[in-house]
């Protein structure tokens, strides 16, 4: 018998592998409305895979038509029940940019949506784990998960300028009601991208270091390489908690932890990382983590979950009383 769920969440992967490619192609100039129709028909494929999981095969058609299945919209209402959650609306911005902009898309939407478009990705990534065991990284290598985004962003007046009186007020109204739900809002909803050089004699707050050569006429030594932290930092903390939970199943190993008095044991919690981050202080490591201004937010690398990983397979048992006797 066909495993439809199953079926759905491949072609699932698949929709979602198109969306990515075709954002990261150079050449191709229909990026935001290739990306936003293959990630909706990502995202309906497994959101209904979750349906026929917790229901049956009925639970993706309509009540009152045994032939039509839901669309996306009622199948995120049917799973995200709470309006408010940012991965709702997210969702729900980039369905409405599919359904009635994309007749008219300019390349000026792909910097207004662009920050949605990066956290929609991650929250897939997360949903397919969550939901279906699913590890992307296995079908698509992580450092192509993160969007090539142009971040330049036009002023009002050059909108206005470049573009016709309707679709200038329409562009302006977007992008500012998008940068006020970013600001209200988690890297859950958006994962804003902002590049700005400015000199500075502190390093802790550089991410480009260079030195001035005194006795040459122009010359300038570039001492560290420009990293995109888009790039690097990709993980939120609920990645980052989701992906050592799956490295530390996959070695058979639980945290044993003091309740009461007594000991149990149990899966790695963003209470635990918390304890981390305090005693190694993860976020003043830049190898580790960075923090976003625009947005207000800290992101992971990869590195760091290794780095917990081995901490922790060291001494399962311990660490975390370790950890705490170690803060007091």
């Amino acid at each position: 018998m066909e495993n439809l769920s199953k079926r759905l969440v491949d072609k699932s992967i698949e929709a979602f592998i198109m969306g990515i490619e075709i954002y990261n192609k150079p050449t191709i100039k229909y990026r935001v409305e290739g990306f936003s129709f293959f990630i909706c028909n990502a995202w309906e494929l497994t959101l209904k895979a979750h349906l026929i999981d917790l229901y049956g095969e009925r639970a993706i058609y309509y009540p009152d038509n045994a032939e039509r299945t839901l669309s996306l919209e009622s199948t995120i209402k049917k799973i995200f029940t709470n309006a408010n959650d940012p991965l709702r609306n997210n969702l729900e911005r980039i369905i409405e940019l599919r359904n009635t902009s994309t007749h008219f898309i300019t390349e000026d939407y792909e910097r207004i949506y662009a920050p949605l478009f990066q956290s929609c990705v991650m929250n897939f990534i997360n949903m397919m784990e969550e939901f279906h065991n699913e590890d992307i990284t296995k079908h698509i290598a992580q450092n192509f998960l993160t969007l090539s985004i142009r971040p330049e962003e036009l002023s009002n007046d050059e909108i206005k300028g470049k573009y016709s009186a309707p679709m200038a007020k329409k562009l302006i109204h977007e992008r500012d009601k998008i940068s006020q739900n970013i600001q209200k809002s988690n890297s859950t909803f958006a994962i804003p991208i902002q590049t700005t050089l400015a000199i500075t004699k502190d390093k802790k707050k550089a991410d480009i270091l260079v030195s001035v050569v005194g006795d040459s006429g122009n010359d300038v030594k570039i001492v560290k390489e420009i990293k995109d932290p888009n790039s690097i930092y990709i993980n939120t903390t609920n990645t980052v908690v989701k992906l050592v939970n799956r490295r530390l199943k996959a070695s058979g190993i639980l945290l044993t932890k003091v309740h009461s008095s007594e000991s149990v044991k149990g899966r790695f919690t963003s209470h635990d990382f918390l304890l981390f981050t305090k005693f190694y202080k993860l976020k003043e490591d830049p190898k580790y983590c960075y923090y976003y201004k625009l947005g207000n937010r800290y992101g992971y690398s990869t590195q760091l979950i290794d780095f917990l990983v081995e901490e922790i397979k060291k001494d399962p048992e311990h660490i975390i009383r370790s950890l705490k006797a170690g803060l007091k």
